[in-house]
């Protein structure tokens, strides 16, 4: 008898949530989604209610973290196998590799999403019942983790949040939630938001360094977009693909090795 399999996504930032819905029905056809949140008091309320075989959590979100979320569900959907979606690199990996938990990196690769689904698909159709729970083997990973975010251990990034930029001969401070786009010829970056444009020295090769890649994506070798200025995306004959920025009239050329981020879009 096949077995049903069903999904929530809990990701508040909605173009990401959509593209990894895309992704996941493309790859695992036999899981459907039941039910996104777009917060972590929302996730918590559907998976308990839902029950689903898997919970993609992205770590960072709304009212509860996804590491929160994990904890609070533990009792109410035991059998949830979750993946985390996390921008965080060295120890999360990590930790992730030794623990009974799966991660996903931001911006999403296909190639590490099927790696995840395989594993998922050897657990839930493994029936050992000698094999450690989720929530057992989760416990001391998601405590390890709460104290590094918290504590700002090595490991952890911290992201840039003001920029210091030239306006004419006026120097200002921007914050970085309002650029839409970083766009750099040889020399400067422009620096875009929704009411005005600046000029910095750094170039964008160090900006993707400081730059929270949750909300930054590089999608050609001079320009950075802020995700959440994404209107949308189209493509022309030959498919390549350009960004339309929200209110602002300006498109975004995306270059053939970026062009991954927006498949299925």
């Amino acid at each position: 008898m096949t077995q049903t399999m069903s999904a929530v996504l809990a990701e508040d930032e909605s173009l990401l949530r959509q593209f990894l819905k895309k992704k996941l029905e493309k790859l695992w056809p036999e899981l459907t989604v039941v039910g996104e949140a777009e917060d972590g008091l929302a996730a918590v309320e559907l998976i308990g209610a839902l029950k689903p075989t898997v919970a993609f959590l992205d770590i960072r979100m709304p009212e509860l973290t996804g590491l929160e979320v994990a904890t609070q569900i533990a009792d109410a959907s035991p059998d949830t196998h979750i993946v985390f979606v996390t921008a965080y690199h060295e120890y999360a990996v990590a930790a992730f590799e030794r623990g009974a938990v799966d991660y996903v990196l931001k911006p999403i690769q296909e190639d590490r999403l099927q790696t995840t689904i395989e594993r998922l698909k050897e657990r839930i159709e493994a029936d050992d019942k000698d094999a450690p729970t989720l929530p057992d083997n989760m416990s001391q990973l998601i405590a390890t983790l709460k104290r590094e975010m918290r504590s700002g251990a090595e490991g952890t990034p911290e992201y840039m949040r003001w920029i210091k930029a030239s306006l004419g001969s006026t120097l200002k401070l921007i914050d970085v939630k309002d650029v839409l786009f970083f766009n750099s010829d040889e020399k400067y970056t422009r620096v875009v938001t929704e009411t005005e444009e600046a000029l910095i020295r750094k170039p964008l090769r160090e900006l993707l360094d400081e730059l929270d890649p949750n909300i930054f994506w590089q999608i050609h070798r001079g320009t950075i977009v802020n995700v959440n200025a994404i209107a949308g995306v189209t493509r022309d004959f030959r498919g390549d693909a350009t960004v339309k920025v929200k209110n602002h009239k300006e498109t975004l050329k995306v270059s053939r090795p970026f062009s991954h981020l927006f498949k299925q879009m």
